[in-house]
């Protein structure tokens, strides 16, 4: 029987097939361009073969096609039924998680990784800050990550899928330095892995390593094509960089040209947060308020999501704020209540303070927004997304902190934070 690049069975007896499969899931793992080209020549070199449908399914869910989606993760499921125990679960699990039964999905991740632990493309959708854990809304979903990936490391050597996987989880607990050695490994043996760019600029960032963050990403974009599912967020911390580096013209170059929605084709999760929270965290940094983006990017948003979901639940009330829509803000939290009642926002009705505080902020409110932020401070790694994304909300807080004229509890703010040093752009700090 043929075997994956990490030694499992597959039922095919098509060396093109099982070789496409093994380019197309890697281009998955890695983000590099058009994976579905790769997964349908190994589909139409032996169309009985169950794990190239379930490959699909997930670049589908990650492109945010979920009809799509879910009927490859069907076809995959009743393909599986002739193939091994492991492909049926296998198959099952991306079911599960392409048709919002993510939880479950989890539950049997774990069970499979008991027996099949280098079934890395199974184990991918549990990690980073937009898997399976990231997005569950628990409090202590960082040390779970972790608590998943690092009896597995034995498993997987000097993989680099699974050293930039395991990077990141140690990166969002702290430990920024020793994630650093792990994605320089992975980057050695694949330096076009998108992710592990990403990754790495994530550690530049947490260790306030500025210049050299910048410099990388702008080093390493040019040759990213638009078409690769990590375009926009990568030219996000771009921008981000140039922004704390002072150069505005070049953010907004940026910006322009790779994260707005006119002319992303990025997973519009992505266009959606990494667009508010640039907007958002440039005022914080002193930039004028720019107002046709913001109403371009609250158009985009109005259209696109017309429910919130998981991780823009915290970011939707941004546009309103920014542009004084009240009425907007004030519909945006009902739609966020009334999810949040449904079970469908894992980290609840987060939202409604979140975006309570930005409108109060946006109208120069500073204590409003200082009262509506700290009790929920704790909370918000429930919203999903990264300490550096998360660093959008404290960031806000200091700024209103400084404002309020409240020095001393903007530096005791800072003060509790011991595990990491990124830069904050925010005037007066």
């Amino acid at each position: 029987m043929l075997k994956d690049r990490y030694d499992l069975d597959v039922t095919t007896s098509s060396t093109e097939a099982r070789d496409a499969y093994i380019q197309g899931t890697d281009a998955i793992l890695a983000a590099t361009p058009e994976p579905e080209v790769a997964l349908e020549r190994s589909i139409d070199a032996d169309p009985n073969f169950a794990l190239p449908w379930s490959a699909l399914a997930r670049q589908h869910q990650l492109m945010g096609r979920p009809k799509e989606a879910r009927e490859a993760a069907e076809k995959a499921v009743t393909l599986a039924e002739h193939a091994t125990e492991r492909e049926q679960q296998h198959a099952k699990a991306y079911l599960l998680m392409v048709t919002g039964k993510g939880q479950d999905a989890l539950a049997l991740t774990h069970e499979h990784m008991k027996l099949w632990p280098r079934d890395a493309f199974l184990l991918a959708p549990s990690c980073g800050v937009f898997g399976l854990i990231g997005f569950s809304g628990r409090k202590g979903r960082e040390p779970e990550q972790l608590e998943l990936l690092e009896p597995l490391a034995k498993h997987y050597g000097d993989d680099w899928w699974f050293l930039s996987a395991h990077a990141f989880g140690l990166l969002e607990m702290g430990q920024w330095a020793k994630a650093r050695e792990l994605i320089e490994r992975s980057l050695d043996q694949f330096p076009r892995n998108a992710h592990a760019a990403h990754i790495r600029a994530h550690a530049l960032y947490e260790a306030g390593e500025d210049e050299e963050s910048r410099s990388y990403l702008e080093g390493w974009m040019p040759d990213y094509p638009s078409t690769g599912l990590m375009h926009c967020h990568l030219w996000w911390h771009t921008a981000l960089m140039r922004l704390v580096a002072g150069d505005i013209d070049g953010m907004w170059d940026a910006f322009d040209n790779n994260c707005a929605p006119d002319k992303s084709t990025s997973p519009t999760i992505n266009i959606m947060t990494d667009g508010a929270a640039l907007l958002w965290r440039a005022e914080l940094a002193g930039v004028e308020r720019p107002t046709e983006r913001w109403n371009a990017l609250c158009e985009w948003f109005e259209s696109t999501f017309p429910k919130p979901m998981v991780f823009v639940d915290a970011h939707g009330g941004l546009p309103y704020a920014a542009t004084g829509n009240d009425e907007g803000l004030a519909q945006f939290q009902q739609l966020v209540r009334e999810t949040a009642d449904k079970g469908r926002l894992p980290a609840g009705d987060i939202g409604i303070p979140l975006s309570t505080a930005f409108g109060a902020f946006a109208k120069g409110q500073w204590s409003k927004t200082i009262s509506s932020l700290e009790p929920i401070m704790d909370e918000v790694v429930c919203i999903g997304g990264s300490r550096a994304q998360r660093d959008l909300v404290t960031n806000t807080l200091l700024a209103a902190y400084i404002n309020d004229g409240r020095s001393d509890s903007a530096k005791a703010l800072l003060d509790s934070v011991h595990d990491r040093q990124p830069s904050r752009p925010v005037v007066g700090l």
